[in-house]
């Protein structure tokens, strides 16, 4: 049954989408129609879970659903309030912008809720298995800690390469230049008459070139952003987070940057949000 559920909630999510792309796309009547089709499966989902056999019509469906208490008065409100903007878009052709919105963000919400039964449990099933993996629990647990256990003893006791080691490294060293350097001063030259020569160091020292900075130029001529239809404003680069704002086509919009090839970055009531980058144009 996992399987199924995460698949029809990724049938759910394409449609809210869906109605998302149509309303961009000002096709108000299809996106009603669509949102309405969502609904319906989701009530369907809701009643095949509660075990409901009997067929019925969507509006006897959500009353059952809510008799039962399976859905609150809250969620039953909202779903006849899709309920009728789809049938009013299906059976009289309205195609009207600020029902397709409405629409569009009551399912939004109501998915969210109906996010909770993915996790669920089914009618019917039995405890007995949860109460096994709880059982079992413990001993994997166990079984973590000594893996965890005998990876840092491991690290203990590898080898590692710290500050003392250089030291001992390069004590002996140091001491050797020294006595030489020593040995070199003292020495008398020949013949008595020539200075001795003060020690030479192997390394020559380098003189240090002054990098200058390339000054930044503008690789990119500033350009102007406009929507080409009407466009989402979201706080998310993803269409399942909340609308906070909607821009009309021709809108000039504050471009900030790309986010990836489906989202851009703008600025909207200084703050920054996202907008789908396919319905931006430029100048």
């Amino acid at each position: 049954m996992g399987t199924n559920l995460n698949s029809s909630w990724e049938k759910i999510q394409q449609g809210v989408s869906d109605v998302e792309r149509l309303i961009c796309q000002k096709e108000y009547n299809a996106s009603m129609i669509k949102a309405r089709q969502t609904l319906e499966f989701m009530v369907n989902l809701l009643a095949e879970r509660a075990g409901f056999t009997e067929t019925a019509d969507l509006k006897t469906q959500i009353d059952t659903l809510y008799q039962n208490r399976l859905i609150s008065k809250n969620t039953c409100e909202r779903y006849h309030k899709i309920r009728i903007i789809g049938n009013k878009a299906a059976h009289e052709g309205d195609a009207n912008a600020y029902n397709a919105n409405q629409a569009y963000h009551t399912l939004s919400q109501e998915v969210y809720a109906f996010a909770d039964l993915r996790t669920a449990p089914q009618k019917g099933s039995r405890p007995a298995a949860t109460t096994t993996r709880r059982t079992a629990s413990p001993s994997t647990v166990t079984q973590r800690s000594s893996a965890t256990r005998s990876r840092r003893r491991q690290a203990h006791r590898a080898p590692g390469f710290t500050v003392y080691d250089l030291l001992k490294l390069l004590i002996p060293i140091l001491c050797i230049v020294l006595v030489f350097c020593i040995v070199r001063l003292v020495r008398p030259g020949k013949g008595g008459s020539q200075p001795t020569a003060e020690p030479t160091t192997s390394m020559s020292e380098s003189t240090p070139t002054e990098t200058t900075a390339a000054p930044e130029t503008e690789t990119e001529a500033t350009q102007v952003y406009k929507t080409s239809t009407v466009l989402n404003v979201r706080p998310e680069p993803n269409t399942t987070s909340e609308r906070i704002g909607q821009l009309d086509a021709g809108t000039t919009v504050e471009y900030v940057g790309t986010y990836d090839d489906t989202w851009a970055i703008i600025r909207y009531n200084d703050q920054e949000a996202y907008v789908a980058s396919q319905y931006l144009t430029t100048e």
